[in-house]
């Protein structure tokens, strides 16, 4: 019997994020001094923010179109009920004493406002505000899928085979940068439009020394070795999520259709080699499970209850440190891409 065709309808993701309560990240000095998170059209470049010391953030279950700039909320948020709207306010990028970006979205739900961060806000730092954008265009909540491999991304196992991420079992050899040989523990796979924020990052061949196409989710971290870099970044390892070295020329993002990502675990947070090309399996901790389709989330929770990686030792770089690196003098060919 032939399958069914696919609906043309971008089907709704069951996703998972941490937010906090805006009354938990104010405005510690500045223009805005003492108010509680304002609406991105309401702040003031150059205004401190700080996370309140102990604020704990609030799980929302959202039901999200890859299309969608809001969502509604699904069943098991800690905040509302299922069905209640939550819009898309805008975006704050807020940097860290050390240079580290940290965007967040603002959102509203009913009469409160929540902030959604795209990377971990730290206790007790004093944040810049240095840009607030209340058009964020094409940004979706939707666009915080963590690392995975597309279907036929070649891993590199201990007895010299290539084999396709989708035929990977756990228990399989597989060869690791830093701890030799490692078992794999678990695989994953979801299905997703791919659009927007799940739209793959194609390196394309030979760029980074890879025969063949490498294809990876956007927030999937590449690990690169450059040696100038230790001055600006504080170290040679580096760590790069791959939507950050896109030039649309030898690295570029592939729209349409649909993509299977796969998501491998190991005992710890590894670099392992996919198309030749280190990359880092599935950090398993609560930050990156509020990032992964719920699909595959929720079997992770059951897998690994409590589980809680260290990120690989690689520097683990954000958008300003690339572009910086980027424009760095260096010798031909020895850019970030190669």
């Amino acid at each position: 019997m032939p399958a069914a065709p696919r609906s043309a309808t971008p089907p709704l993701v069951a996703h998972t994020v941490a937010v906090f309560d805006g009354a938990a990240l104010g405005v510690l000095s500045g223009a805005n001094a003492g108010d509680p998170l304002p609406a991105p059209a309401d702040s003031i470049c150059g205004d401190y923010y700080r996370l309140a010391e102990g604020a704990q953030p609030l799980t929302l279950r959202l039901a999200l179109g890859v299309q969608d700039t809001g969502g509604r909320l699904a069943e098991g948020s800690a905040l509302g009920r299922a069905g209640d709207p939550l819009a898309l306010e805008g975006r704050l990028s807020l940097m860290a004493p050390d240079g580290d970006l940290v965007e967040v979205l603002v959102l509203r739900l009913g009469a409160r406002r929540l902030a959604l961060p795209l990377s971990p806000l730290r206790a007790r730092l004093t944040y810049t505000l240095i840009a607030a954008d209340a058009q964020p265009g094409p940004i979706r909540l939707a666009d915080v899928v963590a690392g995975a491999f597309a279907r036929g991304t070649s891993i590199a196992l201990a007895d010299g085979r290539q084999v396709p991420v989708e035929d990977l079992q756990p228990g399989d050899s597989v060869i690791t940068r830093d701890h030799a040989v490692q078992p794999l523990i678990w695989k994953g796979a979801v299905q997703l439009r791919a659009e927007g924020g799940f739209a793959p990052v194609v390196v394309q061949p030979g760029v980074m020394g890879n025969p063949e196409a490498l294809i990876v989710s956007p927030h999937h971290r590449l690990f690169l070795y450059r040696r100038e870099a230790k001055p600006l970044a504080g170290a040679a390892e580096l760590l790069v999520q791959a939507r950050h070295l896109v030039d649309g020329r030898t690295i570029l993002r592939r729209e349409g259709g649909w993509v299977e990502y796969f998501s491998l675990v190991f005992a710890a947070h590894e670099v392992i080699y996919a198309e030749g090309i280190p990359s880092e399996s599935l950090m398993v901790c609560p930050s990156t499970l509020t990032r992964l389709p719920e699909d595959l989330a929720a079997p992770l929770r059951l897998a690994f209850p409590g589980l809680d990686q260290r990120l690989h030792t690689g520097a683990d770089l954000n958008p300003e440190m690339v572009s910086r690196l980027r424009d760095r003098p260096q010798a031909p060919g020895a850019g970030l891409n190669g």
